[in-house]
């Protein structure tokens, strides 16, 4: 056999290696997985028995007509969510949204996808918006158009927590879940943004008219100014067009205002010199009259102000002692009037008790010869008129020495009411210097003497008050009774009766 013959016999078995190779090879790529059926070797991560083998990012053998090759897609798939749902206010709406999702990348979601979508992957996005319309329906029947309106996320993470596990039985994964529009074909929605809106709508308004306003207050500052600015302008001009006539005019006057200015001038001065000559007399005037007079008068002034007060103080003083002096008497004065009465009330207890007992001595006299009598008479019924006629004598003879007593026991009873009262009838005289602030006396203690003297004797109310006590005792003096007339027919003597003494 020639070397060209045997090259060629080699280059065609390398040739036909290569292709036996090529066609048993298989590479998976980045976005896919291989199942490869009909082998028995182990995938990790997947039990036993499964009966495929799944390869992904790498290249396998596989023996033609023995093992079977398929590919899944592991691409990114999107469906779209338009479910008709009613929410817990039995308002119906139309949630549109959007679901992106894929195959898992570990073994298991591949071999769970391979096994429900290997030949049917165009179904899975039908698949997935069934699933998702579901849990959609059901986690929109909980909530309020207000919770899906002012909380997305809450509604978005409610629906992919709800499909995740039916997803994982899938071998999916969601990648993103986006709730575009809620559609509410009664209008809910709108009614429920209609305050806000009017809300808005009329800040809106209140903002342009604040707008409005500053625009035209601007304007008219700026109008204003413009005129200001004109006015400023117009006055500037006149004052320079006065300038320049003045200038001209002074011009045209100068030299009878020079002249007029050098005779004011001279006036001034003579004007000046004037009134320094009036000043200067003026000040002579102060030093040579004025100020000796305003002396003189603010001396005497001086003077008599301090004979004023000399005055007065020597009559407070006076007045003083005048206060403390009557004072002094009044005290004396009651002082000697208490003693009085106190020794004119023991006076008269001492003679109202020789009274009394006087007179009880006379009535027991009087009871011992009635007894005596009246025992006599009994013996001796001849002398029964003389005794009965004696008995009668001694009673009016007793009847007269009580009235007599009673009479000359007045005075004492009267002096020992005035005792008693005495204090009272000082201070009732008294009281007629009650509303006397301030009273001066010319002779001094016995000034004061001479007064409280004639209040009490001439009229006052102690005189008054002595008068009335002798009045009441008038009035309490028992009439004394006459003796009863003897019996001449010879019957029992009369019993005699005694008569109290009153005010003893």
């Amino acid at each position: 056999m020639s070397v060209g013959v045997l090259a060629g016999i080699v280059v065609g078995a390398i040739a036909a290696a290569i292709g036996l190779f090529k066609l048993m090879w298989r590479v998976a790529e980045p976005n896919e997985a291989l199942v490869i059926s009909g082998s028995a070797h182990k995938t990790e991560g997947i039990a036993e028995g499964m009966g495929f083998r799944i390869v992904t990012g790498r290249g396998t053998m596989v023996l033609p007509g023995v093992q079977a090759v398929r590919k899944l897609s592991l691409d990114l798939n999107e469906t779209q969510l338009n479910v008709d749902c009613v929410t817990h206010q039995g308002i119906p709406l139309r949630v549109k949204g959007v679901v992106i999702f894929k195959i898992g990348d570990d073994f298991v979601s591949i071999a769970n996808a391979a096994r429900r979508f290997l030949d049917q992957q165009k179904m899975m996005p039908e698949r997935v918006h069934i699933v998702f319309a579901g849990h959609l329906r059901s986690i929109v029947g909980g909530l309020t158009v207000e919770d899906m309106i002012r909380d997305r996320e809450k509604l978005t993470g409610q629906t992919r927590a709800a499909c995740g596990t039916e997803m994982e039985k899938l071998g999916l994964i969601v990648d993103s879940l986006q709730i575009h529009e809620i559609e509410d074909p009664t209008g809910y929605i709108k009614n429920l943004a209609m305050p806000h809106a009017a809300a808005v709508q009329r800040d809106a308004r209140i903002a342009q008219a604040d707008a409005n306003l500053r625009a035209t207050e601007a304007e008219q500052a700026a109008f204003a100014r413009m005129s200001e600015a004109t006015r400023d302008s117009e006055i500037l001009q006149a004052g320079y067009q006065a300038e320049r006539d003045k200038a001209a005019a002074t011009a045209r006057q100068a030299g009878p205002l020079s002249e007029a200015a050098a005779r004011q001038e001279v006036v001034v001065q003579e004007t000046r010199v004037a009134e320094l000559e009036a000043q200067r007399r003026e000040q002579q005037l102060q030093a040579d009259v004025r100020k000796p007079a305003d002396a003189a008068a603010y001396e005497t002034r001086t003077r008599a102000e301090a004979d004023r007060d000399a005055r007065i103080s020597a009559a407070q003083a006076k007045a003083k002692e005048t206060e403390l002096a009557a004072a002094a008497e009044a005290t004396r004065v009651t002082t000697a009037a208490a003693a009085d009465a106190k020794a004119t009330e023991a006076r008269g207890l001492a003679a109202a008790t020789a009274t009394r007992a006087t007179g009880e001595a006379e009535a027991a006299a009087t009871q011992a010869k009635g007894l005596a009598e009246a025992a006599s008479a009994q013996a001796n019924g001849l002398a029964l008129a003389e005794a009965a006629k004696a008995k009668g004598l001694a009673e009016a003879t007793a009847i007269k020495a009580r009235a007599a007593a009673l009479a000359e026991n007045q005075e004492a009873v009267v002096a020992q009411q005035l005792a008693e009262n005495w204090p009272a009838i000082v201070e009732a005289g008294a009281g007629a210097f009650g509303n006397v602030e301030h009273m001066i006396l010319l002779n001094g203690a016995e000034g004061m003497s001479e007064m409280f003297a004639k209040a009490l004797t001439m009229g006052g109310t102690g005189l008054g008050l002595a008068r009335q006590l002798l009045s009441t005792m008038s009035q309490s003096t028992p009439t004394p009774t006459p003796p009863a007339e003897t019996p001449t027919n010879g019957s029992s003597p009369a019993t005699s009766h005694q008569i109290p003494i009153q005010g003893a």
